[in-house]
């Protein structure tokens, strides 16, 4: 895609040996035209070994600052670093590069400020298990409820910014369990959110962070933290102004 902005894929990466060397690779492959940084947060397996070994570009957080503030290391190497678009990509291999080009199409043509890959649009490839899609519809019906914009895939870790919202993010990023409450505070800020269809893949390897236990938790938390975040912003008025 011809193209004069400067791309930053940021990737978040916590104990990802066994996948971030192929997600990073491939990534290489296809679209080598695009910066990217693996921000290892604070892993205990050998994704810091790997990531030095294979002489990738990374930032290493000497803690686990959790997703959050992986991501908003990200956002602030990218807002240090002049990009005008930053894209969240897991490091587990979900994600498919191939939709990255579609992911930045809508902000190029300055119709988004935030795009999402959405799994549920076209409901094609990994749907994720029948709980967690449950809990993705009361999230999404929670933030349709406090902010009247409807999301349908508000877990998608799959985004892509602006510079606008490189700049917000950078200051201010929700820390554990951010992408719902992410939405929240795009949309209180005026921002243009917009879902395009991709397809997901299964986890390539390794386990997930999150077991039942940390589910039910998860809801709490990200229930109470969408409200709070409602609240903190209250109700913005007037007219938007685009950097």
């Amino acid at each position: 895609m011809n193209q004069k902005e400067k791309v930053l894929v940021i990737i978040p990466a916590y104990n990802e040996a066994e996948n971030i060397v192929r997600v990073v690779n491939h990534m290489m492959e296809q679209a080598p035209q695009y910066d990217y940084l693996v921000v290892n947060d604070g892993s205990t397996d050998d994704t810091l070994k790997l990531c030095h070994r294979e002489n990738f570009h990374y930032l290493d957080l000497t803690i686990n600052m959790g997703i959050g503030g992986a991501v908003q290391a990200g956002y602030i190497y990218a807002r240090k670093n002049d990009y005008d678009i930053a894209v969240q990509m897991d490091g587990d291999g979900q994600h498919d590069i191939a939709y990255l080009d579609k992911m930045l199409i809508p902000i190029i043509n300055k119709e988004a400020d935030v795009v999402i890959g959405s799994r549920f649009l076209e409901k094609e490839g990994f749907q994720s298990s029948f709980s967690r899609r449950l809990g993705i519809n009361i999230l999404s019906f929670l933030i349709r409820l406090t902010t009247g914009k409807r999301i349908m895939d508000v877990t998608s870790g799959y985004r892509a910014v602006n510079k606008m919202f490189i700049e917000i993010y950078s200051k201010d990023y929700p820390m554990d369990y951010p992408e719902p409450e992410a939405i929240v505070a795009a949309i209180m800020h005026l921002g243009r959110v917009k879902e395009i269809p991709v397809q997901m893949r299964p986890r390539e390897g390794g386990t997930s962070s999150i077991t039942f236990k940390k589910s039910i938790y998860y809801m709490i938390k990200v229930t109470l933290a969408i409200l709070i975040c409602r609240m903190s912003y209250g109700v913005r008025r007037g007219k938007r102004e685009d950097i």
